[in-house]
């Protein structure tokens, strides 16, 4: 089982920028697909981003397109959120998540979990 650890979180103002990292150990890196969730108070779980196991592809909510960037350094097994261009509405907890297989934008296929890590952006 992979145990993945967040970092990067904090408070940011409008229209700045943060960069969130996932280190992952366990199970060989290399092979999962990995995305970026979040959540905020209140709501459900949302999906941000997501990478193939190489990199080659990858998927955006539409609400982040053109902002943030997904991005994966296999030999450092660790995956990194870009954001730029903050809004107040990007306020939530990110979590990053680990699949075996093809990348998914669906919360349900991934079986690995962070503890999360909280972005603030005040207005």
């Amino acid at each position: 089982q992979a145990q993945l650890v967040e970092s990067g979180g904090g408070l940011v103002q409008a229209g700045g920028s943060l960069r969130l990292s996932c280190v992952v150990s366990g199970r060989t890196f290399s092979s999962y697909a990995m995305g970026w969730f979040r959540q905020a108070p209140g709501k459900e779980r949302e999906f941000v981003a997501a990478i193939s196991w190489g990199g080659g592809s990858t998927a955006y909510a539409d609400s982040v397109k053109g902002r943030f960037t997904i991005s994966r350094d296999n030999a450092k097994n660790t995956v990194y959120l870009q954001m730029n261009s903050l809004k107040p509405e990007d306020t939530a907890v990110y979590y990053c998540a680990a699949k075996s297989g093809s990348h998914s934008t669906y919360a349900g296929a991934f079986g690995s979990w962070g503890q999360g890590t909280q972005v603030t952006v005040s207005s």
